[in-house]
């Protein structure tokens, strides 16, 4: 199960963060309702395709990718990886995606629009599952590179 690995990342890592599982929260708005926080707090984990890897970007749910500045910044086009795959890259499923307890090595980007926030809530391998996580603590947690991609 995708929160075992999440659980089983934080704990390996004597990292103190609570699982939280909710209801409904397979989309932004629904997470955010859930929860009981603005839509840009929850911390959404896109997975695209690069040339000859994939990477992770976390950016505030509120956002979208500027295809501009991705291309600037990674010097291809925005590919995201099919739904389909997902699961196989990251061992978990679309709607729980996260940086924690991955399946294989996927290098991590975090969107300034993140810096908006004091907290923000990714999800914790399950579509239903989340974790509020201090921004300030989202690169000592899983190293990662800040960057900006967002709108």
């Amino acid at each position: 199960m995708s929160v075992e690995a999440v659980k089983n990342f934080f704990e390996k890592n004597n990292i103190n963060i609570e699982i939280k599982i909710l209801k409904d929260t397979s989309t932004v708005e629904k997470a955010a309702n859930a929860i009981g926080v603005e839509p840009g707090e929850i911390a959404k984990s896109m997975l695209f395709k690069l040339k000859n890897k994939c990477i992770m970007i976390i950016l505030a749910g509120d956002k979208k990718i500027d295809n501009r500045k991705f291309k600037d910044t990674f010097h291809c086009k925005a590919r995201m990886v099919p739904p389909e795959e997902v699961l196989e890259i990251t061992g978990h499923p679309v709607g729980g995606v996260c940086p924690y307890g991955l399946k294989t090595d996927i290098d991590i980007y975090y969107d300034i629009s993140l810096k908006n926030y004091k907290i923000v809530y990714p999800a914790a391998g399950d579509v239903n599952a989340a974790v509020a996580v201090k921004v300030d603590d989202l690169d000592k947690i899983v190293k990662g590179e800040w960057i900006d991609v967002s709108k």
